[in-house]
């Protein structure tokens, strides 16, 4: 499965993901000490949703098409605002076009103490990541693959903050990576906050890299998933999953709040469903 950003962007897997990371941002800036996020696979930051690679899938017509302008409950309203204010704040004529990635997203979130470290792999990428963050002395943008740098850049020096790991699953194996990569980063830096994006295509490997995690040794580990349609073969995407480790005490709560919006408002045919739970701690 290749899930490289471009293609997919706006899609119901970064409404759940970028939803969750703007609740762990909004915690992270609940104390004035600065933090960090390190965001291992950034992509390009922006993405025109009537360019050439978007409007091929149409993806985000059944995700971020369907939440924006919605009604929605006010508690809902208030857990969303941080993730829907930072795409308004890249169409400001009112329509939606342009849909800020993760690293924008957590740049809109930035208070003037906290940096961003966005890490980019594929070399056209990273260049149009550098462009769109010419000049901005909070970010740092490099080309380096970032599973390799879990090793180097941890414990970031504000001891505080964020590593989001959102691969593009272009090669086999990655779930087990992703685990042994974490495990190797919480020994590094144990009181971190890790939000592990995953697609959910196979149940049997999304079954397995639970089970590794369970056996990880890892304390505080929390599953966010959302299914828009059933299981089908031969396998095809259906679902999105978060993985967090050290979760803010709030986010199980607020979840459990947004979970059950998110799977009405982006599955097929009201056939959603989600799940908040914890592989291991609370």
């Amino acid at each position: 499965m290749n899930y490289r950003h471009v293609f997919h962007a706006g899609n119901f897997a970064d409404v759940v993901k970028h939803t969750i990371l703007t609740r762990i941002l909004t915690y992270l800036m609940r104390k004035d000490a600065p933090f960090r996020v390190i965001d291992t696979h950034a992509g390009v930051g922006l993405y025109d949703l009537k360019g050439p690679a978007a409007a091929k899938t149409g993806e985000w017509v059944d995700g971020i098409g369907r939440l924006m302008g919605r009604k929605l409950p006010d508690d809902a309203t208030a857990l969303l605002a941080p993730y829907l204010d930072a795409i308004r704040a890249q169409n400001t004529d009112g329509n939606l076009r342009f849909y800020p990635g993760s690293p924008l997203i957590t740049r809109t979130l930035l208070r003037p103490q906290d940096r961003l470290m966005a890490l980019e792999l594929h070399p056209q990428d990273v260049d149009i990541l550098r462009e769109n963050f010419a000049g901005d002395f909070q970010v740092r943008v490099t080309h380096v693959d970032g599973w390799q740098a879990l090793g180097t850049h941890l414990p970031p020096k504000e001891k505080r903050g964020l590593v989001l790991i959102d691969p593009p699953f272009e090669e086999r194996g990655e779930f087990a990576r992703m685990v042994e990569s974490l495990i190797k980063a919480h020994k590094r830096w144990p009181g971190g906050l890790y939000a592990l994006w995953y697609p959910i295509k196979d149940p049997e490997d999304v079954a397995d890299f639970v089970d590794m995690l369970a056996e990880s040794g890892i304390s505080k580990i929390l599953r966010l998933e959302l299914k828009i349609r059933a299981a089908s073969l031969p396998p095809r995407l259906h679902g999105t999953g978060m993985i967090i480790v050290n979760p803010p005490f709030v986010l199980e709560e607020e979840m459990r709040v947004l979970m059950p919006l998110l799977a009405e408002v982006l599955s097929d045919e009201q056939r959603g469903s989600w799940k908040v739970d914890w592989i291991a701690g609370e």
